[in-house]
């Protein structure tokens, strides 16, 4: 057995080699760190390694601070930590060492165990401790003369946490940073992630949500952002923050936020000055700008590059920080009766002719894709526009559309399609990496951002599976080259164990994790099929796309389905490509299948390159992708004994909810869809549910049938309640199927504002109860309403059924959540519904 762990050291754990393994390693007997401040990452270095070995082998190290020259044939290796310049100040031999860039290491294990850790700069040492570690951990050997650089100077995360404690997004607790409105006193965790991220490389933070409060530079909190910044310091990770653009007219009592206003320029001045002083090594200010209701320059007559100088003159005059501007500027009351509006549109006309007006210090944060985080978009065209003005490109671990670290959702293999794709920018290759990486056009500050929502749960994300994303992250910001099986492989031998089914079990549910999302939720580029139009983004609602403003547009009628971004007939949108790829999203022929309906409005009766019309494509892809989902959780048992019992149920109980919300998105989906065009399922599967039974044809004693909005919610758009909120109710059914085993699911809803009691009987027997608690343990944001957010499945394995015995439910009420209950499939084993 192996001791339980809460996920609060993620991929760092350093579990112990076994002995057969340590073995191989040589003993280290020495440290030497070529510098001692406190905030050194070089010293930081140096006792995280002291910890590792430890840890991994074993071993008591000693940290000393004088290099010892030559090599040592007897007795145990020393380690030597430091950086390229401090290693040759102090007598070393640097001849040898290739060129590095920022941030960069050299690591070298000799013929005698004898290690050289040396950085270009101190990050550097200390991400090579980190490489070095690792590669231990899962019983490495250290390797000879290896360089590595990242790809790009700018390896950022950014929070979306709130003052009051809360994260937009953010499924995993409250906020380490802020509580009450102000910088949290107790920091412990914010050194324990800033650790995480050096580990893979990640150098930079921008703390607050880009939907700002301008509380956050109040005397106390500016204080607080200097504590958070000595915090991060020796992990190597600088602090920069979002500002609410209109602060100096409600913090600073001005009239007016207008960027060429001198009273505006005076307040920033001041406030960056004040920053400064408590964090000298400001990274600088990341804006979110007129957009989604934001205020902004163009409120006051002024263009997005008036706005983004007026911050970066500020900076230029008391620091080296850098402005980074959001495309992320949009009109979400777009009017859908004009077919030529399109809010994939607008980060190019906003953006497009701004590209020599923003002054040297502003970089341009561009989503992937044009739309927001969706489960497969085209790449954004503005990274074809901007030559001048170095571009950071924007990924979100946190799985805002996509399952909300709920559902598992590996992302590498999304990310690749946008970093891998070539714009062929004047005819040349432009791949998406070799732009954001500065060398397509010769940037020197450009790179990543990613939208990371940790929490003060100790899993840090909610879930242990959802922590592959973070370290991916790091490992694809450093090199974009990656190869995702080998990321997953890696995080999964240092998070769970290095045992070949528990890499192979991990690595396999993971890989397919993405396309079964994609396939149960929403494909052929038509973009995730949830709620846009509330702030859940969870659970199926695919009516939710039309009908209003956000412009996430489907276009869906009787006949046809899919946004008409044509330059020909449609928005223009596909246009904005440089010319060789808009030919090809240009025409339906030459368009990929799995972005068509995002370039083009087709019948649903069109035929594929796979020879399946769109609506059968629709209705197979999310049975597969469904039936998929069902195979995670008996795919990870698997691994039960081989990892520690509590992570093994967190994990299996989470992937066991997913197989059930898979089922509640097909049949959403499918539903929705057939009601929509009536052209029928040629298997004959969408509205045919012969093991079900469903709850309002029971016989019911203080429950009561109810209609469910959206109807594709509920299985025949009905399901039942209490007539009470605190008497139960009781629904009972004579089995009509065969005597034998089944599976026996209940599908019902589990909503805010109560935790109802449920039990089922079959036969008279108690064959399990359960509480309507998901939302106090799944944390994902959850709905109020009886919908695709809260209905979820509960199912119970292997009962003995006789042909007319009763099944009965008994659900008592709490609160407003009167135990609602939508159906109950009998299922022979095997069989999904």
């Amino acid at each position: 057995m192996f001791p339980d762990e809460n996920g609060i050291d993620g991929w760092l754990r350093y579990a112990p080699l076994s002995s057969e393994l340590a073995s191989q390693f040589k003993r280290y007997g020495n440290i030497i760190a070529l510098r001692n401040d406190e905030s050194s990452p070089v010293r930081t270095a140096a006792k995280e390694i002291q910890h590792g070995l430890k840890r991994i082998l074993n071993q008591e190290a000693n940290i000393g601070h004088d290099l010892i020259t030559g090599s040592q044939v007897e007795g145990p290796a020393t380690i030597v930590i430091g950086t390229v310049n401090s290693f040759s100040h102090a007598g070393g031999d640097v001849s040898h060492i290739a060129q590095l860039k920022e941030d960069g290491f050299w690591l070298h294990g000799d013929d005698y165990d004898n290690v050289q850790i040396l950085g270009q700069n101190e990050r550097g040492a200390l991400y090579g401790a980190f490489a070095f570690l690792m590669l231990l951990a899962q019983g490495k050997q250290c390797p000879s003369a290896h360089v590595s650089n990242p790809s790009a100077p700018i390896r950022w995360v950014n929070q979306w946490d709130n003052l009051d404690g809360s994260i937009e997004r953010g499924y995993a607790g409250p906020s380490i940073f802020f509580r009450d409105m102000v910088v949290q006193d107790d920091l412990t965790r914010v050194s324990q992630y800033a650790r995480l991220m050096a580990s893979v490389g990640l150098n930079g933070i921008i703390v607050n949500n880009v939907n700002s409060h301008h509380d956050l530079l109040s005397p106390r909190n500016l204080a607080g952002l200097g504590r958070i910044a000595n915090a991060m310091r020796p992990w190597g990770v600088r602090i920069g923050v979002a500002l609410f653009f209109d602060t100096p007219k409600i913090l600073g009592g001005l009239s007016t936020s207008d960027p060429l206003d001198p009273g505006v320029i005076a307040f920033w001045d001041k406030i960056t000055a004040q920053l400064y002083q408590h964090v000298p090594d400001l990274i600088g200010y990341l804006i979110k700008a007129n957009s989604e209701g934001q205020p902004g320059p163009l409120t006051y007559g002024r263009t997005l590059a008036d706005g983004a100088n007026m911050f970066a003159d500020a900076l230029k005059r008391h620091g080296a920080g850098v402005v980074v501007y959001r495309a992320f500027v949009y009109n979400h009351h777009l009017d859908e009766s004009n077919w030529k509006n399109d809010r994939a549109n607008a980060a190019v006309e906003y953006f497009k002719d701004m590209d020599s007006l923003f002054e040297d210090n502003v970089l341009v944060q561009i989503k992937y894709g044009p739309i927001d985080f969706q489960v497969r978009e085209p790449t954004s065209p503005l990274f074809a526009h901007l030559r001048k003005t170095p571009t950071i490109i924007e990924f979100q671990v946190a799985q805002e559309y996509l399952g909300q670290q709920s559902h598992v959702c590996y992302l590498p293999p999304l990310w690749k399609t946008i970093l891998d794709f070539d714009l062929r920018v004047d005819g040349k290759p432009s791949l998406v990496r070799d732009i954001v990486s500065g060398e397509r056009f010769g940037w020197n500050q450009s790179g990543y951002a990613a939208v990371v929502n940790v929490g003060s749960d100790s899993t840090w994300l909610g879930s242990h599976l959802a922590m592959s994303n973070l370290y991916a992250y790091g490992r694809y910001t450093w090199d974009p080259t990656s190869n995702e099986v080998d990321v997953i492989q890696d995080w999964t031998r240092l998070t769970f164990s290095s045992h070949s089914t528990v890499v192979d079990t991990v690595t396999s549910i993971s890989m397919e994790s993405w396309p079964t999302y994609e396939n149960y939720t929403g494909n052929l580029g038509i973009q995730t099929l949830c709620e846009i139009t509330k702030t859940c983004h969870y659970g199926p609602r695919p009516d939710a796309a039309d009908g209003n403003g956000w412009g996430q547009w489907t276009r869906a009628d009787a006949h046809a389905i899919g946004m008409d971004r044509t330059v020909a007939t449609g928005t223009g949108y596909a246009g904005q490509y440089p010319v060789e790829v808009a030919e090809k999203f240009e025409k339906v022929k030459t368009t990929p299948d799995d972005l068509l309906l995002w370039f083009h409005h087709v019948p649903y009766t069109h035929k594929l390159k796979s020879g399946k019309t769109v609506i059968q494509h629709f209705y197979d892809a999310h049975y597969e992708g469904a039936a998929n989902a069902q195979t995670f959780a008996p795919r990870w048992k698997a691994i039960q004994g081989l990892i520690d019992d509590s992570r093994f149920q967190h994990v299996l109980f989470r992937l066991v909810y997913q197989a059930g919300h898979a089922i509640v998105w097909r049949d959403s989906i499918n539903e929705f869809y057939k009601a929509k065009c009536s052209i029928p399922d040629e298997q004959g599967r969408v509205g045919n549910y012969p093991w079900r039974i469903e709850a309002e044809s029971m016989d019911l004693t203080g429950y009561a049938v109810v209609p469910i909005t959206p109807f594709e919610a509920a299985s025949g758009g009905k399901a039942i309640i209490t007539t009470s909120n605190d008497k139960p109710g009781t629904a009972k059914y004579t089995v009509p199927f065969e005597s034998g085993v089944y599976n026996i699911a209940v599908n019902y809803y589990d909503h805010l504002g109560g935790t109802s009691q449920y039990k089922l009987f079959v036969g008279g027997q108690l064959i399990g109860e359960w509480a309507g608690d998901l939302s106090k343990v799944l944390l994902h944001d959850f709905s109020d309403l009886r919908d695709g957010h809260s209905a979820t499945r509960i199912t119970f394995d292997t009962v003995h059924v006789n042909k007319g015995d009763v099944i009965e439910l008994i659900g008592t009420p709490d609160g407003t959540e009167l135990a609602p209950i939508d159906y109950v499939s009998f299922l022979p084993p095997g069989l999904v519904d």
